[in-house]
Formats: C-alpha cells, structure tokens, sequence
C-alpha cells in the first residue's frame, strides 16, 4: 500500500513538472505571437493612414501605388 502511495505521489509531481514546462512554452510562445500581431496592427495602421493621405492630396499617385502594389484597378 505505501509502494502504491509513492507511486501516485511520483506520478504526480512528474506530471506536475511536464504541466508547467508545457504551458510555459505555450505561454511564451503565445506572447510572441501577441507582440507580433500588435507590431503587425500598427504598420498596417500606420500605412492606411498614410494610403489615406495620399489619396487626398495626389489621387493620381494613389492609384500608381494600388495598381503597383494590387497588381491592377479595383
């Protein structure tokens, strides 16, 4: 009976010890990903708002930088 005991208890800090190492390899992948993403959301905010202004002040140049970047008219 105590050789069962030990072995659960065993068995359970072992699990214990594999649960952590997975979630934080999950968790720091994750943040990663997040910081990413937040780097992402910025350029493409910074780039709308500048598309934006150029197609206010040369609408011309705005639709080279479309049809360049498009790879033709909407």
């Amino acid at each position: 009976m105590l050789r069962t005991a030990f072995a659960i208890g065993v068995a359970v800090v072992i699990g214990a010890c594999v649960l952590k190492l997975v979630t934080g390899i999950v968790g720091g992948v994750l943040g990663l990903l997040l910081a990413l993403a937040w780097v992402a959301l910025k350029i493409l905010i910074f780039v709308g708002a500048a598309y934006f202004v150029l197609s206010i002040i040369s609408p011309d140049t705005a639709r080279k930088v479309r049809e360049r970047v498009g790879g033709g008219a909407a």
